[in-house]
């Protein structure tokens, strides 16, 4: 169990740089795997893939942060997150380069964003972890989409499945 005061964390790589969500909104990591194309979605959209019998919307979180597309290895993985979006549940895959590991972070560990004008904008990052030499960026996937965005991926595989 974790303390009270603890943050649990599932830590991913996109590019050089450590990442991190909330082990509360993760509900599964898979293996990559193509997913299902669709036309005239925005272009950090995958498209479609099945997580036990449902169709999810999978983003390359990259390219939404305004990184190069992934490149799939074999580190590559998909993190299945479930996410509030204003009065909207959203599942959705996020694919990232690698996954390390779950950890724990004290909430006196946690920093909140500086805002200094940085590549990704301060509004996505729900805190900062210094692990070693280095920075974990805890990314708050509810700021990092928009509402409007969020309805659209909601309700687009309903609207794909009738197609």
């Amino acid at each position: 169990m974790s303390a009270p005061d603890e943050l649990q964390l599932v830590t991913f790589a996109l590019d050089a740089e450590r990442f991190a969500l909330p082990v509360r909104v993760v509900r599964e990591i898979l293996d990559h795997q193509p997913a299902f194309r669709i036309p005239n979605g925005p272009r950090h959209l995958l498209g479609l893939c099945h997580v036990r019998g449902q169709a999810v919307p999978v983003i390359d979180l990259r390219m939404r942060l305004g990184l190069t597309p992934t490149e799939p290895t074999a580190n590559t993985r998909v993190l299945v997150v479930d996410i509030k979006v204003g009065a909207r549940a959203l599942t959705l895959g996020i694919v990232v380069d690698r996954v390390f590991e779950v950890t724990a972070a004290r909430s006196d560990e946690v920093d909140t964003a500086p805002d200094i004008g940085a590549r990704w904008a301060s509004a996505y990052i729900e805190g900062v972890v210094r692990r070693d030499d280095s920075f974990v960026v805890i990314v708050d996937l509810a700021h990092l989409l928009s509402e409007g965005e969020a309805a659209d991926l909601a309700e687009a595989p309903q609207e794909w499945r009738a197609a």
